[in-house]
C-alpha cells in the first residue's frame, strides 16, 4: 500500500466534501489515521503471502472438524463500507488436519482486503482443499452489510453464503452444519452468561 498516496487521496476527499480542517481541527490528522486504518484492515492484500498454517497427520476415522462462530469483518468492494458477521468452517479430514487456529487465520487473511462475502467463502474453501485435500469442506458465512443498512434500501438483514463441496454435500454431513440463522451446535450448547 502506498501510504502517502492514501493520505493525499483522503485529504482530497475531505476537501471535496466541503470540509475544512481549519474549521474542524479534528480533521487535521484524519488522512494519516485513515492510512493507518487501511494498512491494518487491508493487510491481506498482496504482497502479503497466503498463510500456510501447520498441518498434522490424521489417524483416520469418520470425523467432522467444525470451527464455528468465528467473528470476521471486511470492507465491501463495491462501497468500501464494512460487512461483518460469523463464519462456520467444517471439513472431513483426509490424511491431514489443520491446527484449529489455522482455520481462523485463513478466514482473517481473506477478509482483510476489499471483498465480496461470496469470494471469502470460496477462497477459504479453495485454500483448505489445496492444503489438506479433505474428503469434503464447507464454509458458511453470515454477515450484516452496512452498504445495505446505511444506504439504498436502509434495511438490516443477514446475508448467508455457503460453499459446500465433496462429501460435505451428503445428507448426513450437511445436517451437521449450522442451518440458516442458527449458530453451531457447540455455540448453542454454551450456557448463558450468569
Amino acid at each position: 500500500m502506498n501510504r502517502a498516496a492514501v493520505e493525499r487521496a483522503m485529504a482530497e476527499l475531505i476537501r471535496s466534501l466541503g470540509l475544512d480542517p481549519a474549521d474542524e481541527p479534528e480533521l487535521a490528522e484524519t488522512p494519516g489515521r485513515v492510512a493507518d486504518l487501511y494498512a491494518e484492515i487491508f493487510s491481506g492484500l498482496p504482497p502479503t503471502p497466503d498463510p500456510e498454517p501447520a498441518t498434522f497427520p490424521h489417524a483416520g476415522g469418520d470425523d467432522l472438524v467444525l470451527v464455528g462462530d468465528l467473528p470476521f469483518h471486511s470492507l465491501c468492494v463495491h462501497h468500501f463500507v464494512p460487512f461483518f458477521g460469523r463464519a462456520h468452517i467444517a471439513y472431513l479430514p483426509g490424511d491431514r488436519i489443520i491446527g484449529i487456529s489455522g482455520v481462523a487465520r485463513l478466514l482473517e487473511h481473506y477478509a482483510r482486503r476489499p471483498q465480496l462475502q461470496e469470494r471469502i467463502a470460496v477462497q477459504v474453501a479453495d485454500h483448505l482443499e489445496r492444503l489438506l485435500a479433505p474428503r469434503g469442506v464447507a464454509v458458511i458465512l453470515e454477515a450484516r452489510h452496512l452498504c445495505m443498512e446505511m444506504r439504498g434500501i436502509r434495511k438490516r438483514g443477514v446475508v448467508e453464503t455457503r460453499v459446500v463441496r465433496g462429501a460435505m454435500t451428503e445428507p448426513r454431513w450437511a445436517a451437521a452444519l449450522p442451518g440458516p440463522g442458527r449458530r453451531s451446535r457447540a455455540a448453542r450448547a454454551r450456557p448463558a452468561p450468569g
